[in-house]
């Protein structure tokens, strides 16, 4: 199976196109969360099963040794701040 690409390492021409897929991607995710919110799904329950779905994915992708490997950085990825989202201030 292929290995889990690093986030951070983007080939140059792949680039901007990664970029923009990721955004896309995320707007789709976004409007889905804030629908099953609105409809009354707890975002606690949200959380677990996007996280399920995302992990069956890499699984499925790349494979259970790599997708491990993704897992096992991320408690030092979350701690560095990089889920972190900037409260804006009024």
């Amino acid at each position: 199976m292929a290995q889990l690409p690093d986030p951070l390492i983007v080939e140059a021409d792949a680039d901007q196109q990664a970029e923009d897929e990721r955004h896309a991607a995320l707007a789709y995710l976004d409007e889905a969360w804030n629908e099953a919110v609105y409809d009354g799904l707890d975002e606690d329950c949200l959380a677990q099963a996007a996280l399920f779905t995302a992990m069956r994915s890499l699984v499925a992708t790349y494979g259970e040794e790599a997708a491990a490997g993704f897992a096992a950085r991320l408690a030092e990825r979350i701690r560095a701040g990089e889920y972190t989202v900037p409260m804006n201030r009024q």
